[in-house]
C-alpha cells in the first residue's frame, strides 16, 4: 500500500544543492476566504475547507472544480471523505443539534448529489453508501409538508436522483446500518427489521427483531444473518432470517463481544467477536469479561455451536483466514494457531511469535510470518518451524519486508540489517547491514529493476542484488525541535476495501492470505477493476487514475533545507540524484503531494494554493 501523506518539519540546518528551481507555480488558486484545511482525496481532487465553505482543485486544471459558499465555515470533523470513492459527505448540526444538515458531493464532477433541504428532509443522520450498487441510504425526518415523518430514502449516486422514500410507521427510527440484499432494502428500525422491495416500494416482510446493528447475506444471497446489539452494545446475538422474513433458527445465538469478522464457509459460520476492556479495576475487573477476541463456529442450518470447546485467544485477533482444512488466526499480541472445522487443534501447540504480525503468507515450504521482532516459516499442517528456531532481531521502530521474485527470496529489513530467506531451500543469510542518518529506520523496502530500494523520511538507499551499496543519499530535516504543520493527512490510495461501518468490517477478511508479492501494483490493479465495475463517469476517471503508472513512482520527495530556504527535493529512486528543487519560502510549510498524479499542492498564504507539476 502506498500512502500519500508526507511528513513536514520546521526550518533548521543547511544543505548545498544544484538543481532546477521551481518557485513559480504551474497553477494558482485564490479561494476568496481563509483556508482552514487541505485534504488530498484518493480521487486526486484536493478538498479545501475555508471560512466560507468548501472548494475542490482538480489536478492539471486551471479552474476550481467546485466552490460551495452556502455552507459557511465547515469544521473538519463535519467532513467524511468516503475512502476510494469520488464522494465527500458533509454533516452540519443546527441549533442544539436538532436540525442536522447532510449533503454528499461528487468531488470529481463537482456536483452536489444529495442535500437534506433540497431533497425534502428536515434532518438526517449521516447517510450510508452501498457499493457496488452505488446507492445512498438516508434516514431521518422529512419536512413539514410530510408532517415530519420518519423515513428512509434511496438515492442513485450516478445521477443524484431519488429512487424511493419509505415512511417508517409511527415514531420508528433507524437503529442500525441499512443494506441491500437481493433487490430488497433491509431497514433495521426500533420496532423491528423490515425488507422493502426497491422496485415497487412494497414491504416484503417485517420481523420483531429490535436493535439490529447490521445484516449480512448468506452464501445463497436469499437468507440473511442479522446481528443484534445486546447489553448496551457490549455484546451481540446472531439470527438467521429466511426469504419471507421467517426466523430459520429456533433462537438467536449469543456472542460475547461485538462481531469484527464474519465468514460463511461450506462447513459453517466462522465468527470473531471482540470484547473491549471494561475499564474497571480491582475485584470488578476480575469479574468482568476479559478484553480479547472470541472465535465461534456455528451451524448454518441451526445456529448450534459446532465446537465443544472454542480455542483460547488471550488477545485480539489480528489475522483470520479460512483455509481448506480449517481456520488459521494470528493475534496482535503475538501467537498463531490453527483449528479444524470440527474444533480440533491442528498444531501440536500454539505457535509463539513476536507482537504485531505484519505478514502471514504461503510459500513453497509453508507459511511465512513476520513480526516486529521475529520471522519464521512454519509447516502449516503441524505448526512447527522448518528451521531449528525462528529468526530473531532487535525490535525496531519500523520493520519492512518484500518478496524478490527474480531471486526467489524473502527480504526483511529489521532497522539495521536485511535478512534474506531463500524461497527454495529456506536458508537464512545476512544480506546487508546499513545505517540511516538522524537515527531513522527504513519504512519501505522495494524491489526495483536496478536493485533494492530502502527509504525513510530523510534517507534514500539503493543496494544491488548482492547487497552492496549503490548509493545512499541523506537530506537533513529542516528542524527536529518541533513538528511542522499539516492541516489534514491524505487518503491512502491503494486500499481497495471500502470500509463502510460495522457491516462491511464484519464481512471483510483481514488481509489477503496468499502468495506474498509486492503489494503496490496488485493493489492498484484491484482498485482499478473495482472502480471500473461501477458505471459512472467519476468512477471511470478513478479507474483510469489507478490503472496508470504512478507519475512519481520513480521519484521520492523529501523536505529539507535548500540554499534559499525550506523546500522539497525530487530525488531519483534509481540514481539518488536530485532532479528538481521547489523552494517553498516558508519556515512552516503546509503541503500535500499527489504521487499518483504527480502534483504538489502548497498553501502559499491564508487564501491561496499553489500547484506544481512534478512530472516536469
Amino acid at each position: 500500500m502506498r500512502h500519500l501523506k508526507i511528513l513536514v518539519f520546521l526550518l533548521a540546518g543547511t544543505l548545498m544543492l544544484n538543481a532546477q528551481k521551481a518557485e513559480t507555480p504551474d497553477f494558482s488558486y485564490e479561494l476568496g476566504g481563509k483556508i482552514d484545511a487541505m485534504t488530498l482525496t484518493s480521487s486526486g481532487i484536493l478538498l479545501i475547507t475555508h471560512n466560507k465553505g468548501l472548494a475542490g482543485i482538480k489536478p492539471g486544471s486551471g479552474e476550481l472544480v467546485f466552490n460551495f459558499d452556502d455552507y459557511g465555515k465547515v469544521k473538519q470533523e463535519e467532513i467524511y471523505v468516503v475512502p476510494n470513492t469520488p464522494y465527500v459527505m458533509v454533516g452540519q448540526a443546527g441549533f442544539a443539534g436538532i436540525s442536522a444538515k447532510q449533503s454528499v458531493i461528487d468531488v470529481i464532477s463537482g456536483k452536489r448529489l444529495f442535500d437534506t433541504k433540497a431533497n425534502g428532509w428536515k434532518a438526517a443522520s449521516r447517510p450510508t453508501l452501498i457499493l457496488p450498487e452505488n446507492k445512498l441510504i438516508v434516514s431521518g425526518q422529512r419536512n413539514a409538508k410530510e408532517k415530519y415523518a420518519q423515513a428512509v430514502g434511496i438515492y442513485d449516486m450516478g445521477t443524484g436522483n431519488e429512487v424511493k422514500v419509505f415512511k417508517l410507521k409511527g415514531y420508528d427510527v433507524l437503529t442500525g446500518v441499512p443494506s441491500i440484499v437481493n433487490g430488497g432494502l433491509l431497514v433495521p428500525a426500533g420496532k423491528g427489521l423490515s425488507c422493502i422491495d426497491i422496485e415497487t416500494g412494497n414491504e416484503r416482510w417485517t420481523t420483531k427483531l429490535k436493535n439490529v446493528a447490521f445484516v449480512e447475506a448468506s452464501d445463497d444471497n436469499k437468507s440473511i444473518y442479522a446481528f443484534v446489539n445486546k447489553n448496551n452494545g457490549k455484546n451481540q446475538e446472531i439470527y438467521k432470517i429466511g426469504p419471507s422474513g421467517n426466523l430459520l433458527w429456533s433462537e438467536g445465538k449469543k456472542l460475547k463481544g461485538v462481531v469484527s469478522n464474519f465468514e460463511v464457509t461450506p462447513k459453517g459460520l466462522a465468527i470473531v467477536s471482540d470484547v473491549a476492556d471494561s475499564g474497571k479495576s480491582g475485584l470488578a475487573k476480575l469479574a468482568a469479561a476479559k478484553a480479547q477476541s472470541n472465535i465461534s463456529f456455528l451451524s448454518t442450518s441451526s445456529g448450534d455451536d459446532l465446537w465443544e470447546k472454542a480455542p483460547k485467544t488471550k488477545g485480539y485477533v489480528q489475522h483470520f483466514y479460512i483455509v481448506d482444512d480449517g481456520i488459521v488466526f494470528g493475534l496482535a499480541s503475538g501467537g498463531i494457531n490453527k483449528i479444524s472445522f470440527d474444533g480440533k487443534p491442528l498444531f501440536k501447540k500454539p505457535l509463539k511469535t513476536g507482537e504485531n504480525i505484519h505478514t502471514m503468507a504461503l510459500t513453497k515450504h509453508g507459511m511465512i510470518y513476520i513480526t516486529d521482532s521475529d520471522a519464521n516459516i512454519v509447516n502449516l499442517d503441524t505448526g512447527e518451524s522448518i528451521w531449528n528456531k525462528p529468526i530473531k532481531y532487535k525490535r525496531a521502530k519500523s520493520v519492512a519486508s518484500t518478496y524478490d521474485k527474480a531471486h526467489s527470496r524473502y527480504l526483511i529489513s529489521t532497522g539495521t540489517e536485511i535478512l534474506s530467506i531463500d524461497e527454495n531451500s529456506g536458508d537464512i543469510s545476512n544480506f546487508a547491514s546499513y545505517k540511516f542518518e538522524e537515527k531513522e529506520y527504513p519504512n519501505s523496502l522495494r524491489v526495483r529493476e536496478g536493485g533494492l530500494l530502502l527509504s525513510s523520511d530523510q534517507n534514500l538507499m539503493m543496494l544491488d542484488f548482492d547487497g552492496k551499496e549503490k548509493f545512499h543519499e541523506y537530506f537533513r530535516s529542516p528542524g527536529k525541535s518541533a513538528v511542522g504543520v499539516i492541516l489534514m493527512a491524505a487518503t491512502a490510495v491503494a486500499s481497495t476495501a471500502v470500509a463502510m461501518d460495522a457491516a462491511a468490517r464484519a464481512g471483510a477478511n483481514q488481509n489477503a492470505f496468499g502468495q506474498y508479492t509486492s503489494q503496490y501494483g496488485a493493489d492498484m490493479d484491484r482498485a482499478s477493476k473495482m472502480f471500473s465495475a461501477i458505471a459512472t463517469a467519476s468512477f471511470a476517471e478513478m479507474a483510469k487514475r489507478f490503472s496508470a503508472t504512478s507519475a512519481t513512482e520513480n521519484s521520492q520527495f523529501i523536505l529539507t533545507k535548500l540554499n534559499d530556504g525550506v523546500g522539497l527535493v525530487k530525488v531519483s529512486k534509481d540514481s539518488g540524484t536530485v532532479e528538481k528543487e521547489i523552494v517553498l519560502k516558508n519556515k512552516k510549510p503546509t503541503y500535500e503531494v499527489d504521487e499518483l498524479g504527480g502534483y504538489l499542492y502548497y498553501l502559499a498564504n491564508n487564501n491561496t494554493v499553489y500547484v506544481y507539476d512534478l512530472k516536469k
